[in-house]
């Protein structure tokens, strides 16, 4: 019974990573609101080697339309500037002095189709991760069963939990989705 617990313990924890893991993925999606996390793919040719927008400058959001990323380094504006122009953001920085001015385009019907496509490639994802633990936990179970550490009828009324554990969270991602949804197609 113990053992059965911890294991339904350690699916609900890894099926909340999976939705967490669907919301960060939501976060960088561009909805026509400036956001800081929209930079957070960002990757920098810096000193070297390639590092994350955030170690190379102080990423804000002043005003509802605008990003402001405030560089430590003046040498790395350059480098910055072309990092977020190269990402694939649709996002044109402009420099002003120490300082890049990102400001937030329009989104126009296509490109908000695009990214309701993104959005349920990434519930997509999810639901698989989450499937994927559930999988995980009935073969756990089996094995428990097998080895004689929980009876039959236990190992049914565990399974039947995990079931509901993860039409639970299904639904959540679903919820997500249409959350998502609604804020690309209000923008």
């Amino acid at each position: 019974m113990i053992v059965a617990d911890g294991l339904t313990k350690d699916l609900k924890r890894r099926m909340e990573g999976a939705l967490e893991a669907l919301r960060k993925e939501f976060a960088g999606l561009r909805t026509g609101r400036a956001s800081a996390s929209l930079l957070d793919p960002v990757m920098v040719e810096a000193y070297g080697s390639t590092m994350p927008l955030n170690q190379c400058g102080t990423v804000s959001v002043p005003e509802p339309r605008m990003i402001i990323v405030q560089v430590w380094d003046k040498a790395l504006l350059k480098p910055v500037e072309k990092a977020i122009r190269d990402a694939g953001l649709g996002l044109n920085p402009q420099a002003d002095g120490q300082t890049l001015r990102v400001p937030i385009p329009d989104l126009n019907e296509e490109r908000r189709r695009e990214l309701i496509k993104v959005a349920a490639k990434y519930t997509e994802q999810a639901r698989v991760s989450v499937r994927n633990v559930r999988r995980d936990g009935i073969d756990g179970l089996k094995k428990l069963e097998k080895d004689g550490e929980i009876s039959q009828d236990e190992q049914r009324r565990i399974q039947a939990e995990i079931q509901t554990l993860t039409d639970d969270y299904i639904k959540k991602v679903d919820e997500a989705l249409a959350q998502k949804e609604k804020e690309i197609a209000q923008v």
